[in-house]
């Protein structure tokens, strides 16, 4: 639900900046528009220690993950 108008600006811009530079795109090979595509990797050790981490964005309507 929106409140008034500094939250419904809020909640656009949180949108825009999610389906515009985070969210994966489905078509040119789930590429972000404005970064490249990252490094596979191969390495099953490597793969083991990745931490990802979920972050909720306007109260969890919309979920990002994080690979740190």
């Amino acid at each position: 639900m929106i409140w008034n108008q500094r939250h419904l600006l809020h909640a656009l811009r949180e949108f825009e900046e999610f389906y515009n530079s985070h969210r994966p795109h489905q078509g040119i090979v789930n590429a972000r528009p404005l970064h490249p595509l990252p490094e596979p990797i191969d390495d099953p050790p490597q793969i083991a220690r990745l931490d990802i981490r979920r972050r909720e964005r306007l109260g969890g309507i919309l979920n990002s993950r994080c690979i740190t």
